[in-house]
């Protein structure tokens, strides 16, 4: 399982915002996508930070109550940012996960630029196939 690698699961595509928006359509990007949060890049789409829906929830509560905006990205996003890298194995993704609390992480190259992310979803995917791909070859084997 060691030569299951992060690269071939993550998802290229995710949902990522700029430390200037506005809260409100990083909300309305999230629920459109049904991610639960996404990397804060820079216009050179280096990685600067991290929004989850969590960070929104209250800001949002906020909004609607005050009916104002009240805050941007960069106000809320965690700047302090668990990352993977594309060579990483599947197998400490998942020992990773079981320990801290993220549920999604950015994958950047060794240089911080982002490359994706990769989530608990795209983990157990993995470990699912790999798992079913080697007791189906065991069973038509045995």
């Amino acid at each position: 399982m060691q030569s299951l690698q992060v690269r071939d699961y993550l998802n290229s595509h995710p949902v990522t915002f700029t430390p200037d928006m506005a809260i409100e359509q990083a909300s309305e990007m999230i629920t459109k996508t049904h991610e639960l949060g996404g990397p804060v890049v820079d216009p050179t789409g280096n990685l600067v930070g991290f929004l989850s829906e969590s960070d929104i929830l209250g800001k949002m509560l906020e909004t609607g109550y005050y009916n104002e905006h009240v805050s941007s990205v960069d106000q809320l996003m965690r700047k302090d940012v668990l990352t993977m890298k594309p060579y990483d194995s599947i197998v400490e993704v998942a020992q990773t996960m079981m320990q801290a609390k993220p549920k999604v992480y950015p994958v950047t190259d060794d240089d911080g630029n982002l490359l994706g992310t990769i989530c608990r979803n795209d983990v157990l995917a993995a470990l699912d196939s790999h798992i079913r791909s080697a007791f189906h070859v065991t069973t038509k084997t045995g």
